[in-house]
């Protein structure tokens, strides 16, 4: 776990990212779990878009920010995830769920997860092939 000293050494562009998803978290509609969480990532064209949760009466019709967000990009034009940050509503960071790393996996290959927690004051950072080194990806189709 990152401290908020190791926090002052990440690059402008990740801080940016954190504080993108940290107020998207604060947009987030979770009125059955109470679980905010904000998603922020920045694709090839340098583009920055973000995304919060949105839950559902029907539960498997809501949405994860992290997926709010790749839609919102690749809806844009986007289709490569450089960097992806989530920020939840808990006092340690939270990486994206299975479903999540999937999607990002499609978008985003190797690229970076930065997870925060409900402050933004502690972190993780990886690759999403660490969090998921065995996902279905574009490549198992090909014959």
């Amino acid at each position: 776990m990152k401290t908020p000293e190791a926090i002052s050494k990440l690059s402008i562009k990740e801080k940016r990212l954190i504080k993108e998803a940290l107020k998207a978290k604060g947009r987030a509609y979770a009125p059955y779990s109470n679980y905010l969480v904000g998603s922020a990532l920045i694709d090839e064209n340098g583009s920055i878009f973000s995304g919060c949760n949105v839950e559902n009466a029907s539960y498997p019709a809501g949405l994860c920010a992290e997926r709010t967000a790749i839609v919102k990009m690749v809806s844009e034009g986007g289709r490569k995830i450089k960097l992806l940050v989530v920020a939840a509503s808990s006092e340690e960071p939270v990486f994206p769920c299975g479903m999540c790393l999937q999607v990002i996996q499609e978008f985003g290959g190797a690229s970076e997860v930065i997870a925060v927690n409900k402050t933004g004051d502690k972190f993780q950072k990886t690759l999403t092939r660490t969090l998921f080194p065995f996902a279905f990806d574009p490549e198992k189709l090909k014959k």
